[in-house]
C-alpha cells in the first residue's frame, strides 16, 4: 500500500513539474520570435542612448532578432514613461529609463517619480556613466580649481549648457555651485547634448557637464576641453584627468540606466531577458566597448535593481527638490 501511495505521489509530482514547464514554455514560447522595441527616454547621441545601442546590438546578435531603440526624450522622461506603460505587456516592448526619470521634477511630470515595482517590472542594470566637466578652450582654464576661482571673480557670468532641466547633467552643476559657493548662468537645451556642445564649442557658452560618450567627438576635435570627472577615483581610461573629488572630497555624480518592462509582462520573459542581460553586461568585449566611451557595466538581479533605485532616489530627490525651490 505504501509503495502504491509513493508511486502515486511521485507520478503526481512529475505531472506537476511537467505542467510548470509547459506553462513556462507557453509564456515564453520561442521568445523573442519577432523584433523587440526598447523605448529610451534620452535623446539620440546622448550617453544613455549610446550605451543602450550597445546593449540592443548585443541582444540582436544573441536573439537573432532585430532590437530597435525608439527615442522619446522630453519632460524629464514622462513622455517615454507613458509610452512604455501603455505598451502591450508581452515582452516585445521594454523601457530604458535613466536616473533622472526616477527623480523627475514634480512640476514638470506630476505622475513621476517612477517607482519599482509599482510602475514597471525591473529586469536589470545596463550601465553607469560618470559626469565629465568640459569647458571651451578660450575660457582660459585647465583645471577645476581654476574654473572655481574664475567663477568666484565673475558671479553669474560663466555660462553652463544644461542638457535637460532636472537631469543629472543639470543636478551635478547645481551641487557643484552649492559646494563651492559660485553662481553660473544656466543655459537650458533640449534634445540631448548636440546643441549645447555646439554652443560650447563655438564659445557662445562657457562649459558643459555630461557623460563622455555624448561629447567624445567634440573632445577629440579640440572644441571642448575636459577638466575633471565626477568620480572619487581616477578612471583607468582617463588616468591624466583629475577627479572632482581631488578638489572637493567625496564629490561624486554618476548617471545610470536600467531595463524594465510594463506591468503584466510574464515573469518567465522577465527572467529570460534578465539572464540574457547579465550575459551581455558581463561580457569582456562589451565592457571594453563601454569603457572606451566612459561608461561602465555591472550585473544586477531584478531585486537588486529595486534596492539600488530606491537608494538613488533617496540620494537625489532632496537635491532636485532644492533646485525646484530656487
Amino acid at each position: 500500500m505504501r509503495r502504491l501511495q509513493l508511486g502515486i505521489l511521485l507520478a503526481g509530482l512529475s505531472l506537476l513539474t511537467l505542467a510548470m514547464i509547459t506553462t513556462v514554455r507557453a509564456q515564453t514560447g520561442n521568445y523573442p520570435d519577432k523584433p523587440v522595441t526598447i523605448i529610451s527616454d534620452s535623446a539620440p547621441g546622448s550617453t544613455p542612448d549610446v550605451d543602450l545601442r550597445f546593449v540592443a546590438d548585443a541582444f540582436s546578435k544573441m536573439w537573432r532578432q532585430q532590437v530597435v531603440v525608439i527615442n522619446h526624450p522630453g519632460a524629464n522622461g514622462s513622455v517615454a514613461t507613458r509610452a512604455a506603460s501603455n505598451a502591450v505587456p508581452d515582452g516585445y516592448t521594454l523601457y530604458h529609463p535613466v536616473l533622472s526619470t526616477f527623480v523627475a521634477l514634480p512640476t514638470v511630470a506630476p505622475n513621476l517619480p517612477v517607482m519599482l515595482p509599482r510602475d514597471f517590472l525591473p529586469i536589470g542594470f545596463t550601465a553607469e556613466n560618470p559626469m565629465f566637466i568640459a569647458v571651451n578652450p578660450s575660457l582660459g582654464v585647465s583645471t577645476l580649481p581654476q574654473l572655481i576661482t574664475l567663477a568666484k571673480k565673475n558671479p553669474g557670468k560663466i555660462s553652463i549648457a544644461v542638457t535637460g532641466i532636472g537631469r543629472l547633467t543639470h543636478l551635478t552643476g547645481e551641487v557643484l555651485q552649492q559646494r563651492v559657493g559660485i553662481k553660473l548662468l544656466t543655459v537650458p537645451y533640449t534634445g540631448g547634448p548636440a546643441a549645447g556642445l555646439g554652443d560650447v564649442g563655438s564659445g557662445r557658452v562657457s562649459m558643459i557637464i555630461d557623460g563622455y560618450s555624448g561629447m567624445a567627438g567634440a573632445v577629440r576635435a579640440g572644441q571642448v576641453k575636459l577638466i575633471a570627472v565626477a568620480t572619487t577615483q581616477r578612471l583607468p581610461q582617463f588616468s591624466d584627468l583629475p577627479t572632482v573629488a581631488e578638489t572637493l572630497p567625496g564629490f561624486s555624480a554618476t548617471g545610470w540606466h536600467v531595463l524594465v518592462a510594463p506591468l503584466g509582462t510574464p515573469q518567465p520573459i522577465i527572467n529570460k531577458v534578465s539572464g540574457d542581460l547579465t550575459k551581455v553586461v558581463t561580457d569582456t568585449d562589451f565592457k571594453k566597448r563601454l569603457s572606451n566611451v566612459g561608461s561602465y557595466s555591472r550585473a544586477m538581479t531584478p531585486e537588486e535593481v529595486i534596492a539600488f533605485v530606491k537608494k538613488e532616489q533617496e540620494t537625489w530627490l532632496p537635491v532636485l527638490q532644492r533646485v525646484a525651490a530656487k
